[in-house]
């Protein structure tokens, strides 16, 4: 019997490596020989989850291509999470040189499948020189991938002038405005660069891709799957949510990069808080805030009055990872709030009774945590497709609250916001009628998240239909 094989390759980056590990795995749970591609230095990333698979008997594997060398970036950098914003094109023209290696390994091996992430188009002609389908791996929700194609082709903020000045997203189920602010500035200008030619290719290979996965459920957004499907015309497959493949407190616990506070630690902590009380603060791997929002962050946090955890990104030295920090704060937040500076298991803290809400800046795979947690939020988006999925949690799905970010911006920036505007929302996430409204929406979503991915659920039976209809797919094999 020849074995069925699915090939994973993400781009290096964890908002992007940690989903697509926790598809393999849910692939590899069904029968299916999981294998990842990725480069020397991400593979120890996924070490522990392919291992803990294997552990249990699936068939799960690891393989690596050779990261080239380009000028602009620095020696050993093979994650996007190490680069600035302007070392970017140089980056997507190092992973495209990986092409080649790509091949070879297509040819040896012959999977039944590729599933290449969205910043990979030229995976779809390389899979299709062997027959092989290629599915795109967005990393973001219908909703988002059906306003911003609707905002992509018909511009209605083209005869817009002032940043604030806002319009309706065209063509999509619900009313949805925008300011021309929050759209990446490339779209506002229509200026061609390296990085808006990579995604215009992208849109073009992906319509000549076997199709779409995404890491979703019908049930939280079904207008926007059959918007994806019927008025789009992707062929296209919910599975999500992916996060909730790691059950056990180990899995929870070691997702993504080594946590900067010990589990046990972190445990005990909100073991000793009462139920929705503390409030996880976290902006993803990417963002950096300056130190002026820093200290906005900390002076909000501390007037609202409310517990918290606040994971902060280190700086590059130790004055700058605290320059931020008003005078006395950690002293008088001792036993009211924590503070982790790096890599937080947010799995495991949001999964935690005692979490009562969570500001984020909406990157998909913190909002589908939080979703799939039953945690309200507290929307702060910064860049990519956020702006999209802050209007899904606060116009559509009506279980957060926004804190007024308007600005597009990468890497380091988002500073504009006042205190006052963080103690707001923050108090008006855990506090009120109006909250305790959100965290019941949010409860029944949680339900319906869990109840997905269970046997008959709406994601497993996708998946099933996925790996069915790849295993009649007249490949070479």
């Amino acid at each position: 019997m020849v074995e069925f094989q699915v090939f994973f390759f993400p781009v290096m980056a964890h908002g992007h490596m940690i989903p697509i590990l926790d598809m393999a795995k849910l692939f590899a749970s069904r029968g299916v020989h999981s294998t990842i591609i990725t480069t020397p230095l991400n593979a120890p990333a996924f070490a522990k989850g392919v291992q803990k698979s294997i552990d249990l008997g699936f068939r799960m594997s690891v393989k690596t291509l050779e990261f080239p060398k380009v000028d602009g970036l620095p020696e050993d950098c093979e994650n996007a999470d190490q680069i600035t914003s302007a070392m970017l094109p140089d980056f997507f023209a190092a992973t495209r040189m990986l092409k080649d290696q790509l091949e070879q390994l297509l040819e040896e091996y012959r999977p039944n499948c590729l599933v290449a992430d969205l910043f990979f188009p030229w995976a779809t002609d390389s899979a299709a020189k062997f027959d092989i389908p290629r599915l795109v791996f967005h990393g973001s929700s219908f909703f988002a991938t059906c306003a911003g194609e609707q905002v992509r082709l018909q511009k209605p903020f083209k005869n817009l002038v002032n940043d604030s000045d806002e319009f309706f997203v065209p063509n999509i189920p619900h009313k949805v405005k925008l300011c021309l602010s929050q759209l990446p500035p490339h779209q506002r200008t229509e200026e061609e660069t390296v990085f808006t030619k990579m995604l215009n290719e992208a849109k073009d290979t992906e319509l000549r891709s076997y199709g779409v996965i995404v890491n979703s459920f019908y049930e939280l957004e079904p207008e926007y799957a059959d918007h994806c499907r019927n008025i789009l015309n992707r062929r296209a497959w919910h599975i999500g949510p992916l996060s909730l493949c790691n059950r056990s407190l180990e899995e929870k616990a070691q997702r993504g990069k080594e946590a900067a506070i010990k589990e046990d630690d972190c445990l005990k902590w909100l073991d000793s808080k009462s139920p929705h009380s503390v409030l996880y603060v976290c902006f993803g791997s990417i963002n950096k805030f300056p130190s002026k929002q820093l200290h906005e962050i900390a002076t909000g946090l501390e007037a609202s009055g409310q517990q918290f955890i606040w994971v902060v990104r280190k700086g590059t030295n130790d004055k700058e990872s605290e320059d931020w920090m008003p005078e006395g704060f950690e002293e008088r937040m001792k036993g009211k709030g924590l503070i982790i500076r790096g890599w937080a298991p947010q799995m495991l803290i949001l999964d935690h009774e005692a979490i009562g809400g969570f500001v984020t800046h909406c990157g998909w795979n913190s909002t589908l945590e939080g979703i799939a947690a039953g945690v309200p939020m507290v929307t702060w988006p910064l860049f990519a497709e956020q702006f999209y999925n802050e209007k899904l949690i606060t116009d559509v799905l009506r279980i957060g609250v926004a804190v007024g970010a308007k600005e597009w911006v990468i890497g380091t920036g988002g500073g504009n916001i006042k205190s006052e505007a963080v103690e707001t929302a923050v108090r008006s996430i855990i506090v009120g009628e109006e909250a305790e409204e959100r965290r019941n929406r949010c409860k029944g979503l949680k339900e319906m998240a869990r109840k997905a991915i269970e046997e008959g659920g709406s994601s497993y039976s996708d998946l099933d239909a996925l790996i069915q209809e790849l295993s009649s797919y007249p490949s070479s094999k």
